[in-house]
């Protein structure tokens, strides 16, 4: 599968939702790899925005990102179409604060890429991929999603709002079906009552009966539509009967729909497709936004157990601990290093096996034991000592001193009784004898701690 582009510029304008501002905004063509892009313009100034996680705001009602300078709120539909028709490089130019409403979907979007055209580009898509079963809860919202493995890009959503009008609801997509057909179609939606405390808290200010499905159980028409304002406190807004989209669904299943729409919209900044089943039920913006990133993090992961070393307790090592002591000068009851099982010009896996006779454990806690961090950054910095004193023909005329630890992170407990392996890898050519590396303790196929280590080496008259 390529990546794709627009063939020509595409232009939109219309209110925002919830600013009720005017806006336009305009879609141009991109290269490989560019992504999507938003470039915000505002006053004298243009900040650009990646669609990327990293960005995004946790919201209620509606997806935006910001960065230090600039912001551009609900992205969620013009996403959603983008992501449903393929399209992975686009820039967008944005003149105001929000991206139009327009009718409450995608279609508006979605019909207006298809006229312009989509362009193949020379690039394949990369995916993240499931592979196993994965489950998140955000306690907050109660939303529950699962991840399945696939051989392919699937959503499906499932809403239950316990009335009448919205019961149990579900949809799906997936690579195979229309999306311009069966998902970019379904709007927006409300539920009557809901409308005047939303307008309290300063939401859906572009909200109109023509950019919305508005839900309710109440029978209206125009001998009633006053005394059914005053009731809901909407007396200050103007409602035309017929255009009142009052439970006129396209699809029996269309509030489900559109938050299936969402959801696609949502995960689609994590910037690369998912193969695999995304499962979501009662999902929201927010706790959307929060499962995105819990894949994330389990990807993030998984990348860096690619990058773990085999162990084979039976096989020679290169250096046992008496061969170690030749080239460091640690020594009970501060050498955190048993063996080393691979070295070669950037890379040295070293390992220990953690006993409850270890010293720090009695205190490091009387009752819980556990392997201290500090120690373990130690035990990587031995480690990486011997990478850097492997690089000169005498190394027993040399010592090395660690200058600074950045961007250090402690992800897993170390028990008694594990096994930990030591991987220091450097992450920039050598220069006056400065070596800095990047260091991961991995125990039981995870990652228990990682951080950048710099050192230097001098010789001991110095």
């Amino acid at each position: 599968m390529n990546q794709k582009t627009i063939k020509q510029p595409i232009n939109f304008e219309g209110i925002g939702l919830h600013t009720g501002k005017h806006s336009k905004i305009t879609l141009h063509p991109a290269e490989p790899r560019t992504g999507i892009q938003f470039n915000v313009k505002s006053d004298d100034t243009e900040s650009t925005i990646k669609a990327d996680l990293r960005n995004a705001k946790n919201s209620v009602r509606c997806t935006y990102l910001e960065n230090n300078s600039a912001s551009v709120l609900t992205v969620e539909h013009l996403m959603s179409a983008l992501y449903g028709l393929g399209i992975t490089n686009v820039n967008i130019d944005v003149e105001g604060e929000e991206i139009p409403i327009l009718d409450g979907s995608a279609q508006m979007f979605s019909k207006a890429i298809l006229e312009a055209g989509i362009e193949d580009q020379d690039e394949e898509v990369e995916f993240f991929e499931i592979d196993e079963l994965l489950h998140f809860v955000d306690e907050e919202t109660g939303s529950e999603y699962f991840a399945k493995p696939y051989d392919r890009p699937y959503f499906e959503v499932s809403i239950d709002f316990d009335n009448k009008e919205i019961d149990f609801q579900s949809a799906r997509y997936f690579t195979d079906q229309d999306y311009n057909a069966e998902i970019a179609p379904a709007r927006t939606f409300v539920r009557l009552e809901e409308i005047s405390p939303l307008l309290n808290k300063g939401y859906i200010k572009g909200g109109s009966l023509k950019n919305a499905l508005i839900i309710s159980s109440e029978d209206i028409d125009a001998s009633n539509i006053e005394s059914i304002k005053e009731k809901y406190g909407l007396a200050e807004i103007e409602v035309d009967v017929n255009d009142l989209q009052l439970n006129s669904k396209l699809y029996p299943n269309e509030p489900a729909r559109h938050k299936l729409l969402d959801f696609i919209g949502d995960l689609s900044l994590m910037g690369k497709p998912i193969k695999g089943k995304l499962i979501a039920n009662k999902p929201g913006h927010k706790s959307n936004i929060a499962f995105a990133n819990y894949l994330r993090e389990h990807f993030q992961e998984k990348k860096r157990l690619k990058g773990m070393p085999a162990y084979d307790p039976n096989a020679e090592p290169i250096y046992d601990v008496e061969g170690i002591k030749k080239l460091i000068p640690h020594r009970y009851p501060f050498l955190w290093v048993d063996k080393i099982i691979k070295i070669s010009d950037n890379e040295v896996v070293g390992v220990k096996n953690s006993s409850y006779s270890d010293w720090f454990y009695q205190g490091h806690f009387p009752g819980n034991p556990v392997f201290p961090g500090v120690i373990q950054m130690e035990a990587l910095a031995q480690t990486g000592g011997i990478l850097a004193l492997n690089t000169v023909d005498d190394p027993e005329n040399w010592d090395t001193l660690f200058l600074k630890m950045d961007n250090v992170k402690f992800k897993h407990i170390v028990r008694p009784g594990d096994v930990l392996i030591f991987k220091m890898v450097l992450l920039s050519p050598v220069r006056r004898g400065i070596f800095h590396m990047q260091g991961t303790t991995y125990v039981n196929n995870k990652i228990a701690s990682e951080g950048e280590l710099t050192a230097k080496i001098i010789r001991r008259e110095q």
